[in-house]
């Protein structure tokens, strides 16, 4: 079994190759072609991930992460929302690898089986890089402004956390 999962991904890509070559495309020439793509999408975004990363760890590093979790904490409390995951919630939107960290901190202090360290865990897994996925796929795009989509994106993130919380408090009460 295991070995069948260690061949999924080559089995398919031999299969998409096979099936090209079938339909008499150059493979080689289209992997080409796309992976130039590639580099020109990823050096147009470049500039608004290097912008988005490096505020995040300046926010991190001055502790005006901390002071707005500290101002968050009773709102979070009304939601039912444990007032020690807010760095997660105020970080998760931004940077996928410093809501990690975030969040390994949180698991560290608190412990994995915590309801705390559980929050986290579900809220990692059941949120996403808001402003990240918007500067990779509407600069991918070539979208300047973004209307509605991060309000809209933001929205979804609160009730992604609010339900994580509720979730584990429901299922591990």
């Amino acid at each position: 079994m295991e070995l069948l999962f260690a061949m999924t991904m080559p089995l398919v890509m031999l299969g998409v190759a096979a099936y090209a070559m079938g339909k008499r495309v150059d493979v080689y020439s289209a992997l080409v072609e796309g992976a130039g793509e590639g580099l020109g999408t990823m050096a147009r975004i470049a500039p608004a991930l290097v912008a988005l990363l490096t505020a995040v760890y300046m926010l991190r590093a001055s502790g005006a992460l901390e002071l707005a979790a500290g101002a968050l904490a009773p709102v979070l409390r009304l939601l039912g929302i444990p007032p020690e995951t807010a760095p997660l919630l105020l970080v998760r939107p931004v940077s996928g690898s410093a809501a990690l960290g975030v969040g390994a901190e949180l698991m560290e202090t608190y412990g994995p089986d915590s309801t705390v360290g559980r929050t986290a865990a579900v809220m990692l897994g059941s949120t996403e890089t808001t402003f990240y996925t918007i500067a990779v796929y509407f600069g991918a795009a070539g979208v300047r402004r973004t209307r509605y989509a991060v309000p809209a994106a933001l929205c979804a993130d609160l009730a992604g956390f609010a339900a994580a919380s509720w979730a584990v408090r429901l299922f591990f009460p």
